[in-house]
């Protein structure tokens, strides 16, 4: 099965608010936002965004330039009903974050919370920290979180890497400076508690 397939599955199949990942608000993404952001215009993409909240709360908050990305049409198409007429304040791309034909310099942040950690391989992450390097502007910021050294070792029935802070730095490279980190545990809606290592990078100037 491809990964198209079983994301469409997962999302076909459960509802929002029943998959492991699902929180009401993503508060710890979106201080982070507030933080890399010089004003509300700046260019967002929330990478893996699917029927994640955070695009609630970014044009609550007063964000204008809000990308979404997932591989799962059926997930983008639950947010966007959800958001009803806001929904046209938003471009919406269905696509593989490591296939997809992302602009060079487009984005200003780069926001993925649970993206990241499904990427096993290292051919899979170099795509990935690729298309980071060529679609942030220069001395732009990426926000990403994975599951910490605690967090579990599958998630809906995919094995998943787990990361420090320095292995997550590592992972990206001499040309991310990290700025900050934090750690959360997140409740699912089962009751079991995750844990999630989140990570602010700069992009470098050159």
């Amino acid at each position: 099965m491809n990964a198209k397939i079983h994301w469409e599955s997962v999302y076909d199949s459960k509802a929002p608010e029943a998959v492991s990942w699902y929180a009401p608000h993503l508060r710890e993404s979106l201080r982070y936002v507030d933080r890399a952001a010089a004003h509300k215009g700046v260019a967002v993409i929330d990478v893996g965004g699917g029927e994640s909240t955070l695009v609630d709360d970014l044009l609550a908050s007063g964000y204008g330039d809000v990308t979404v990305l997932d591989i799962s049409a059926i997930a983008l198409e639950v947010t966007r009903r959800r958001l009803g007429q806001l929904a046209r304040r938003v471009r919406w791309l269905v696509a593989d974050v490591l296939e997809a034909e992302l602009a060079p310099a487009a984005y200003d942040i780069w926001h993925d919370r649970a993206v990241f950690h499904f990427l096993t391989s290292d051919a899979q992450r170099r795509r990935y920290v690729a298309q980071v390097s060529k679609t942030l502007r220069p001395g732009g910021h990426a926000i990403v979180a994975t599951f910490g050294p605690e967090g579990p070792g599958m998630c809906s029935g995919l094995p998943v890497s787990r990361y420090s802070p320095e292995e997550l730095h590592s992972t990206f490279g001499e040309h991310f400076q990290l700025l900050d980190h934090s750690v959360e545990l997140h409740s699912t809606p089962s009751g079991s508690r995750q844990q999630f290592v989140y990570c602010l990078f700069r992009r470098s100037s050159e």
